[in-house]
């Protein structure tokens, strides 16, 4: 009988021992495990962007239960504007939201999402700008996890000087970045290259006299201060495209419940994130209202050299990106279809 407990007590060590370095007990203590990921932003930490971004991590804690905590790293504090998504490849940050446009030429299929197409606001432009990546998803994003994308309302003209046609835009020295460079060039004016927080120096010393941009720019990084005229220009609206992408290595290593709820929060976020360019584009207006600016309206016949002036941009685009073996042209007749409030496959 001696024996036969030994036997037993023996086969009782053995399961224990088991259970406690099976895959099963290891599952257990990683669902106690807490990933902390850094979020690189180049907007400053009072811009509406940066509060509904944050406002994004805050809703991935809770419905995670505390499992991911996202520190958000405001104004390019942790990688510069520039520097974003190559830091999201490199692991610098796990997470960073940026500008397409801001490397220019390394996206080459997206840089059609910033085509001056007549976007008629923020929600459109960001609800598009979804739609396509989801439709194409690029090979040239491949090397980072897509959480979404959101992109500003109309871009406009704001300078220090009025203009009022094609002809008050020759010689202008006119801030902008990557596609919206090339509508400057076409409209007559000299691009200067620079990111939205080197902007509101440059005009007031003079480096330049004119941005092109959206309208919530104007209050929410305060260059309406520094202008005093706002040319209506929507007929060419712009947008710029903004990422919001995760390190593969750091997306890989949560668990899938985890990974989804990322996924869900996200999509979520994408109308919030339209809402809110919307709002701070009224919010812009009333600024600029208040401090008196004066906003010049373009009568029909100028819309249209205005348009046909930025049209050669869009035949570009096609023409560099099948030259690539992208498929430029279909994605360009998606995007205006889309814009016109059209369906596409």
């Amino acid at each position: 009988m001696r024996k036969l407990y030994s036997i037993v007590a023996v086969c009782v060590c053995i399961f224990l021992v088991s259970a406690i370095f099976s895959p099963g007990c290891k599952n257990a203590k990683d669902t106690d495990m807490v990933y902390k990921l850094s979020y690189s932003i180049f907007f400053p930490p009072t811009h509406v962007q940066c509060i509904t971004a944050q406002a994004w991590a805050d809703e991935v804690k809770k419905r995670s239960d505390g499992k991911i905590e996202i520190t958000v790293y405001p104004g390019g504090t942790l990688t510069t504007a520039p520097q974003c998504y190559e830091g999201v490849v490199n692991g610098i940050s796990d997470i960073g939201m940026s500008c397409f446009a801001y490397t220019r030429g390394r996206f080459p299929l997206l840089e059609g999402l910033d085509l001056p197409v007549g976007y008629p606001d923020g929600a459109t432009a960001t609800r598009i700008a979804n739609r396509l990546v989801q439709k194409y998803m690029p090979a040239e994003i491949s090397d980072v996890q897509p959480l979404y994308i959101h992109a500003h309302g109309p871009g406009i003209l704001a300078s220090k000087k009025a203009v009022k046609s094609l002809e008050d835009m020759k010689g202008l020295k006119v801030r902008a970045t990557g596609l919206s460079s090339k509508i400057v060039e076409n409209l007559g004016g000299v691009p200067v290259g620079m990111s939205q927080p080197e902007t509101y120096e440059a005009l007031q010393k003079g480096v330049v006299n004119a941005t092109l941009c959206p309208i919530e720019t104007l209050k929410g990084w305060k260059q309406g201060e520094v202008i005093d005229f706002i040319t209506d220009s929507k007929m060419i609206g712009y947008t710029t495209a903004m990422f919001v992408v995760m390190n593969k290595n750091s997306w890989a290593k949560l668990p899938k419940n985890l990974q989804k709820i990322i996924t869900q929060v996200s999509t979520e976020w994408i109308e919030k994130h339209g809402k809110a360019w919307d709002d701070a584009d009224a919010e812009g207006l009333a600024f600029i209202q208040q401090l008196g600016k004066t906003v010049i309206p373009l009568d029909d016949a100028e819309a249209n050299r205005w348009k046909a002036a930025v049209q050669p941009l869009l035949d570009a685009y096609v023409q560099t990106a099948t030259g690539k073996g992208l498929p430029g042209q279909d994605f360009l007749v998606d995007l205006q279809t889309l814009v016109s409030g059209g369906e596409i496959q």
